[in-house]
């Protein structure tokens, strides 16, 4: 056969490989037209919301991804759009790899889930003696009791494996929310101790383990540590939506709460893979893996609750249960990303969702594609479209009143107030002393309905009140608030904490933006609750000097500890370190020097008048400048240049120990051009 025939075969055969490939994607585009409508649709919503600035879908079938596709830029400077291989940070999704690891230990006879965690980390240790109760099995399904998230440093542009060790730290002088095992509420820092369960039990560290028994197994070319650290990879870059400015790639230190990347292929090939048998599990851990990990207090609300496994958020849907689909599910977010991953281990079908931007909605997305894809693929029928009809007023129930009073979930403290004369609930959203209605509710069948369709009611567990969110799509309960409870004999603290203004000093240069919000802090004592502090949540005051937990059912909850340092009092919340504002140097015109101590702590300034400022700063460090109310107006890791100061405004220095800053700072008259 001649050269040149050898060559047209070989190209008719192209066309007609080429042709079939063709025909074989429209096929799956046509089956599958209504999951696609819905991801660009909802994902261009997103976008032009601003709550989103990119994001990568996937649709796989039996490990084979039959669409996937990328919106918006990765890289707007230079014009680079996300596609299918573009890498995002995926959060808390990190958690079921983490899983995966501990089960492959659990399969090779090194680790078992009911062990007690102190066994296999001598270190670990709290100030509340039930933590010996604690099993590796309760840190991968939230059950352990440990109050929540390890907060310095852990997210940023660098990692920090010494988070690992003050998450110890920390840990060594926390106490418990509730008793392990009562209950189901989501805990970062348990993930954080299984990755060192993996690192202890295996001398290796914990992504080289994952590399070696997970990645490579998988052919998983693109996962790993997140894109502040990768090189050479294409990575979506996040652009703050308010001001188009780009920040650093971010990185979480919290490798196995949080701390990993990927993208849409690979990551709906890892959850197709990880539930197939002999792929990286035996079948018992298989078994284990895709099974719901129920707490104590399982059954106590009206309807069904997140079904938590190992790792997992979801192990299940009511809505999906009915008709014999079980769907396994879990989210991530962290300051610059938002993802979120659904799979059908029966079905082999999976769908991931992965953004840039905190508030893209990537886990609604993600269901409604899993919706259309069920639907389409004719194992589940079609949701009928509802309109919302605002339900009319009915007379509260007996011993509604019971219910009155102040909740808080987190940072979040309202306080709610049944008007019986209107018929409505009014729930008041508490910074400092302003009080702003957040949100009107009526009572109708039972429950009690917001203007948008959300839905409510109050339960009263024992000797504690609950205000419960029931997710009508998913039907299922989400406690949203706990009450405070009063208490018979207040205490207070050795010091006036209402009003008063604390500056975090324990922060690195490579700090995440979006932790700023804790460099600035201001306490609260409220009136009408006696034996309270508001700092960072509310706490009850326990002693002079401490204040705890208040509730069992709310996660990432911190513990305040007051001290005196150099003839002040200090103060840790949890892990974050606070001095009082007044305790800040003054700003002088003129050249000011800001000399970082042995031990690393910022250093703060505060400006006596109307200035503008320039900066001959250490390398690798930092200035962050906050407003007299706390707002973040200049940060250097973003902004250049000089920068102007009102009088009240506090300028932060960041650097390593024995660093210089020089502040040179000249005054100006209102009116004056900066």
């Amino acid at each position: 056969m001649s050269r040149f025939r050898v060559i047209g075969v070989v190209c008719l055969c192209f066309l007609l490989f080429t042709a079939v490939q063709s025909i074989a994607a429209s096929h799956v585009k046509h089956r599958y037209k209504s999951a696609i409508t819905i991801a660009r649709s909802e994902i261009w919503r997103a976008i032009n919301s601003g709550k989103c600035g990119s994001a990568a879908v996937a649709i796989a079938e039996k490990g084979k991804i039959v669409y996937a596709e990328g919106f918006g830029m990765e890289d707007r400077e230079k014009g680079v759009p996300v596609d299918k291989d573009t890498i995002f940070n995926i959060g808390s999704i990190s958690k079921v790899y983490v899983a995966a690891a501990i089960m492959i230990l659990v399969d090779e006879g090194r680790v078992s889930l009911d062990t007690p965690v102190k066994d296999y980390l001598a270190e670990f240790k709290m100030a509340d003696d039930r933590y010996k109760d604690i099993t590796v099995r309760m840190l991968l399904n939230h059950t352990s009791g440990i109050p929540g998230t390890q907060g310095a440093n852990s997210f940023g542009f660098r990692y920090e494996d010494s988070v690992k060790e003050e998450t110890i730290k920390t840990l060594n002088r926390s106490h418990l929310k509730h008793t392990p095992g009562a209950m189901t509420v989501y805990c970062n820092d348990g993930f954080t101790l299984a990755e060192m369960i993996v690192e202890r039990v295996t001398g290796t560290r914990f992504l080289d383990f994952l590399n070696q028994k997970v990645f490579k197994r998988l052919g998983l070319k693109n996962t790993g540590i997140g894109v502040g650290e990768i090189n050479g990879k294409r990575i979506a870059l996040y652009y703050d939506a308010a001001t188009g400015k780009i920040h650093p790639p971010e990185i979480v230190s919290i490798l196995g709460a949080g701390g990993l990347s990927s993208n849409v292929v690979e990551l709906c090939r890892f959850v197709d893979a990880l539930l197939l048998d002999n792929r990286l599990l035996k079948k018992a851990s298989l078994v284990e893996m895709k099974k719901a990990q129920p707490s104590k207090f399982k059954g106590r609300l009206r309807n069904s609750e997140l079904s938590f496994g190992l790792g997992w958020d979801i192990t299940g849907l009511p809505s999906y249960d009915a008709f014999g689909i079980q769907v396994l599910g879990k989210s991530g977010g962290t300051g610059n990303y938002s993802t979120m991953v659904f799979t059908v281990p029966d079905k082999r079908l999976s769908v991931a969702v992965l953004a840039s931007g905190s508030q893209s909605g990537a886990m609604k997305i993600a269901l409604d594609i899993l919706d259309a894809v069920l639907c389409e693929k004719g194992l589940v029928p079609k949701r009928e479209k509802t309109v919302f009809v605002p339900p009319e007023a009915q007379k509260f129930p007996n011993g509604y009143d019971k219910f009155n009073g102040y909740y808080a979930n987190g940072m979040n403290l309202v306080e709610i107030i049944f008007d019986a004369d209107k018929s409505v609930v009014n729930m008041y959203a508490l910074k400092g002393h302003d009080k702003k209605l957040e949100k009107t509710l009526v009572y109708n069948d039972g429950y009690y309905h917001d203007n948008k369709g959300n839905c409510f009611y109050f339960s009263h567990i024992e000797d504690e009140k609950y205000f419960v969110n029931f997710l009508t799509h998913e039907r299922i309960d989400m406690i949203a608030f706990q009450k405070v409870k009063p208490i018979e004999k207040p205490k207070e603290l050795k010091i006036e904490m209402d009003g008063k203004i604390w500056l975090r000093r324990n922060v690195s240069p490579f700090e995440s933006i979006i932790a700023t919000e804790s460099h600035f802090e201001k306490s609260s004592i409220y009136r009408d609750l006696p034996s309270y502090v508001y700092f960072r949540g509310i706490k009850r005051i326990d002693s002079t000097e401490f204040a705890g937990m208040t509730f069992d059912a709310i996660r990432d909850q911190t513990e305040l500890t007051l001290f005196e340092k150099n003839g002040t009092t200090c103060a840790w919340v949890s892990d974050l370190l606070y001095c009082p504002a007044d305790a800040s140097a003054a700003l002088k015109e003129g050249e000011n020097q800001v000399k970082i101590g042995s031990e690393g702590y910022n250093e703060w300034l505060v400006a006596q008048k109307n200035m503008v400022l320039s900066f001959t700063k250490p390398k690798n460090s930092r200035v962050i400048v906050f407003s007299s109310d706390g707002s973040a107006t200049y940060d250097s890791v973003i902004d250049k240049g000089d920068v102007y100061v009102a009088r009240g405004d506090y300028i932060e220095c960041v650097s390593r120990p024995n660093d210089v800053f020089k502040v040179k700072a000249r005054s100006v008259s209102a009116g004056e051009k900066k």
